[in-house]
């Protein structure tokens, strides 16, 4: 990804409002929301690494690129662990700032950010969107292993054995699943080291 996320985000923008000033102001909201203190994991790296896995699988393969990437930039823009309705008013943020420009797939926007709740997907894009959330499951071990420390952080106002008991919940919850993965891309290139990472890290945990 030779672009900056500003940059990218600015372009994406760009193509559906001709108010640079409106733009960037909808990129210095985002970029505040993802830089608090309190992202550890879900920051603009992680915005990052799915741009960058969107590149890797070829735009091409998506009928929707530029509502992915909407939903990429939007997707976590709210986020508190102690709230259920993140991915809701994640979306009220894309559909205020997006309903200023003349993008007309908000309402399919909406759909692939309230899908990285539940994780659950009804069509093509919608599998992309949730592989490239879920793609750092399948990084290499050190990867991963930040990324837990990361995700730790995120709850550290939990103790130690409330934390271990949530977080086993959702580890079993990926591996009673015939595939972590949907697309055939990620189902080939990173579904065994998922398997291996979470069954690494529940060990870890007992």
């Amino acid at each position: 990804m030779n672009e900056t996320l500003k940059e990218k985000f600015l372009n994406l923008m760009g193509a559906y409002t001709q108010d640079g000033t409106y733009a960037l102001s909808c990129w210095m909201e985002l970029e505040s929301l993802y830089t608090q203190a309190s992202r550890h994991y879900h920051n603009l790296n992680h915005l990052k690494h799915m741009i960058r896995g969107l590149e890797e699988i070829g735009g091409e393969k998506s009928m929707n690129t530029d509502a992915l990437l909407f939903a990429i930039f939007y997707h976590d823009a709210i986020y508190n662990v102690k709230r259920q309705d993140n991915e809701l008013k994640s979306a009220d943020l894309m559909e205020k700032h997006l309903g200023e420009t003349s993008f007309e797939g908000i309402a399919f926007c909406r759909q692939l950010i309230e899908g990285t709740k539940l994780h659950e997907s009804s069509n093509d894009d919608m599998d992309i969107m949730m592989d490239l959330d879920l793609a750092i499951l399948g990084q290499k071990a050190e990867l991963y292993d930040t990324y837990c420390r990361n995700i730790r952080k995120e709850y550290g106002m939990y103790p130690g054995f409330m934390y271990r008991k949530g977080r086993k919940k959702v580890l079993k919850h990926f591996l009673e699943k015939d595939r972590i993965f949907r697309t055939d891309h990620f189902i080939e290139n990173y579904e065994q080291r998922a398997r291996e990472n979470l069954n690494r890290e529940l060990q870890s945990l007992s």
